[in-house]
C-alpha cells in the first residue's frame, strides 16, 4: 500500500511538470518579449564576465537558448528547463517533512512569482534555480559534513552570485542561521573556491570602474523618501505570494516552528530577505520581484505547516480560486483582447515585432538612436535580429550598460537616424504611427556624441558659500581609440560643456554652460587633459550633488561626471 502511494505521488509529480512545462512553453512561444528580457538579449551578443546592472548569468542563459534558433521560445527556453528541474528539487527538499504532493501542486501553483519565472528569462531565473539547488545541497550539508558537498555547494554559491547579487542575502542569512558551520574545514573551502570563481567578475568590475555597485548603492538610493516606496512594497509581496492567499502564507510561515537545521535556515532567510528589503524602501524605490527567494522560503515554510498542522477546508477552495485567477491573466497576455490592449501593462506585451519593422523600414540597415531608454533600443534589436539601435542615455536619465558597449563608437562621426516619442518640428522629420504610439525620426550626419567622455575633479570641493564662484579644475578623459574636440570651429553640430545641481535625486533649476573657450580643448586618444572652470555654487545651503554634462547638438547633453558632493554652509 505504502509503495503504491508513493508511485501514485511520483505520477502526480511527473505529471504536474510536463503541464506546468507545456503551459510555460505556449506562453513563452505567443507573448512578446519584456523589455528587459530584450535588454539582457543584448547582453548574450556581448559575451563578458559582468554587466551594468547585473552579473552574466542571464546572458549565458539566452544564449543557450539563441544558438538553437531567434525566437521568444529559444530565448526563454533554459528557463522553462530550469524552473522545471527547480520544482523537481523543491518535492525532494520538502518530501522528508511528509508527502502530500495535491498540497504541494496547489500550494506552488498559487504563487504568482512562481508562474512570472516559469519562462520569463531575467536575472532572477538563475536566481531561482541556483536558489533551490544551494537549499538542496545544504538541506544535506547541514547534516553530515562532507568535502564532496562542500565543493558541490562552493559551485552552487557562486553560480547564485553569477545569477544577481541579491545571493548575497542568501549567503548570509544562512551562514548566521547556523554558525557552528564554521568550525567545518570544509565550509572553508567552500567559502575559497567561490571566491576564486568570482575573481573574473571582480576583476571585470574594477577595469570597468565598479560600475554595479555604483548603480545599486549609490544612484538607486538618490531620490526622496516617498511613503509609496513602502506600502507599494508591503501590497507587493502580498500579491506575489498569491493576491488571495498571501496573507495567510505569511502568518502561517511566520509560525512555522524550527524543526532542524534546514527550517531554520528557512526561517532567517523569510524574515532577513523581506525586512531588508522593507528597510531598503525607505532608501528608495524596491521592485517587488526582488523577493524571489524569500518567497521560496514563504513555500517551503508554509508546506512544512500544513503538514504538520492540516489544511482548513476553505483554504483549498480559495486557493483553486486564486490559481484560476492566475491563469486568466496568463492568457490575457498571449490572446488580444482589443479593450485590455488599451492597458498599459498589457499593451507592452503586444505588437511590438510590428513597431520594431516600421523603424526599421525608415532606418533601413543604418544606425537607430533611441534617447532615454535601454528597453526601446533593445527591443528593437531583438526583432530586427541587429545590434543597430543604441540608446542615448540623457544626464536626466540613468546610465546602463548601453554606457559601456562598443556601440558608441560605431555611429559615432556616421550617419544615424534619430528617433524621439515627441515632436521636434525638424523639417524632413518622419511621423512613423504604430500601435505603441506616434515616434518621430529625423537623419543626423555625422553624429557628434560624447556619451563615454569622463569628467572628474582634480580636488574635492570644500565648504563653500551659498552663490560662490568657485574655480575648479577638471580633469577630461578620452576613452574612445580617436582624438575628440570639444571646441566649435568648424563644426557643424556644436558642443557645450554644462553643469548643473541635483538635490534629492533631481535637478534643481536648469543647468548652465561653463564660459571657459573650448576650442583649444583636444583629447587625444586613451588621453585626458586638465580644464580650469568657474562654477557658481547653489543659493540656498544644503547638500547637493554636481553633476557635469557633455551637450552636443541635437542632443540632450549625457551625464559625464559622477555625482560629486558639495556642502554649502551659510
Amino acid at each position: 500500500m505504502v509503495r503504491v502511494t508513493k508511485i501514485r505521488q511520483e505520477k502526480y509529480l511527473f505529471l504536474f511538470l510536463i503541464v506546468w512545462a507545456a503551459i510555460n512553453i505556449l506562453q513563452a512561444t505567443f507573448m512578446d518579449l519584456h523589455s528587459d528580457e530584450a535588454y539582457y538579449w543584448m547582453y548574450s551578443k556581448f559575451l563578458d564576465w559582468g554587466y551594468f546592472d547585473h552579473p552574466p548569468m542571464v546572458a549565458l542563459f539566452i544564449k543557450a537558448g539563441d544558438l538553437l534558433a531567434h525566437s521568444a521560445f529559444t530565448l526563454r527556453l533554459v528557463t522553462i528547463i530550469t524552473t522545471s528541474i527547480s520544482i523537481f528539487l523543491l518535492w525532494k527538499i520538502l518530501s522528508p517533512y511528509g508527502k502530500d504532493i495535491r498540497l504541494f501542486i496547489l500550494l506552488f501553483s498559487s504563487i504568482v512569482i512562481f508562474h512570472v519565472y516559469g519562462f520569463i528569462t531575467t536575472p532572477d531565473s538563475p536566481l531561482l534555480f541556483f536558489t533551490v539547488l544551494f537549499f538542496y545541497i545544504y538541506q544535506k550539508y547541514a547534516l553530515k559534513d562532507s568535502y564532496v558537498l562542500a565543493i558541490l555547494l562552493a559551485v552552487v554559491t557562486a553560480c547564485m552570485l553569477y545569477s544577481k547579487y541579491h545571493a548575497v542575502l542568501i549567503i548570509f542569512f544562512t551562514l548566521i542561521s547556523n554558525l557552528k558551520l564554521l568550525r567545518r574545514p570544509s565550509l572553508w573551502l567552500t567559502i575559497l573556491l567561490t571566491a576564486v570563481a568570482l575573481v573574473p567578475h571582480i576583476w571585470w568590475q574594477i577595469q570597468n570602474h565598479y560600475p554595479s555597485f555604483y548603480y545599486h548603492i549609490i544612484d538607486r538610493s538618490a531620490d526622496a523618501y516617498q511613503l509609496e516606496f513602502t506600502y507599494q512594497y508591503l501590497l507587493a509581496q502580498i500579491a506575489l505570494a498569491g493576491p488571495l492567499i498571501g496573507w495567510y502564507l505569511y502568518g502561517i510561515a511566520s509560525r512555522q516552528k524550527v524543526v532542524d537545521p534546514f527550517t531554520k535556515a528557512m526561517k532567517f532567510n523569510f524574515f532577513g530577505i523581506f525586512l531588508f528589503f522593507l528597510l531598503s524602501s525607505f532608501k528608495g524605490r524596491v521592485e517587488a520581484h526582488w523577493t524571489l527567494p524569500g518567497m521560496l522560503c514563504l513555500f517551503c515554510l508554509s508546506y512544512i505547516y500544513f503538514i504538520s498542522k492540516g489544511v482548513p477546508n476553505w483554504f483549498n477552495k480559495v486557493a483553486q480560486i486564486n490559481i484560476a485567477l492566475i491563469v486568466m491573466v496568463r492568457l490575457v497576455l498571449i490572446i488580444p483582447i482589443p479593450f485590455l490592449e488599451r492597458v498599459n501593462l498589457v499593451a507592452d506585451y503586444f505588437n511590438t515585432e510590428n513597431w520594431a519593422k516600421k523603424i526599421h523600414n525608415k532606418a533601413k540597415s543604418e544606425k537607430v538612436i533611441f534617447l532615454d531608454s535601454f528597453q526601446l533600443p533593445s527591443k528593437y534589436n531583438y526583432y530586427n535580429n541587429t545590434t543597430a539601435g543604441f540608446g542615448y542615455d540623457s544626464r536626466m536619465y540613468r546610465k546602463n550598460q548601453f554606457d559601456i558597449w562598443p556601440l558608441e563608437d560605431s555611429l559615432r562621426n556616421h550617419r544615424v537616424y534619430y528617433v524621439l516619442q515627441h515632436n521636434e518640428g525638424v523639417k524632413g522629420q518622419d511621423t512613423i504611427t504604430t500601435e505603441k504610439g506616434v515616434f518621430y525620426g529625423r537623419w543626423i550626419d555625422k553624429a557628434r556624441i560624447y556619451q563615454k567622455v569622463g569628467i572628474e575633479l582634480q580636488q574635492p570641493i570644500q565648504n563653500v558659500k551659498p552663490g560662490q564662484l568657485v574655480e575648479l579644475l577638471l580633469n577630461i578623459s578620452n576613452p574612445y581609440n580617436e582624438p575628440i574636440y570639444l571646441g566649435n570651429v568648424n563644426e557643424v553640430w556644436k558642443c557645450f560643456l554644462e553643469y548643473g545641481f541635483k538635490k534629492q535625486g533631481k535637478f534643481i533649476g536648469s543647468l548652465e554652460q561653463i564660459k571657459e573657450d573650448l576650442n583649444s580643448v583636444r583629447v587625444n586618444a586613451k588621453n585626458s587633459t586638465g580644464l580650469k572652470c568657474k562654477v557658481k555654487m547653489p543659493n540656498l545651503p544644503g547638500n547637493y550633488k554636481l553633476v557635469f554634462s557633455i551637450r552636443t547638438e541635437p542632443f540632450f547633453g549625457s551625464r559625464n561626471s559622477s555625482h560629486i558632493n558639495v556642502n554649502v554652509v551659510p
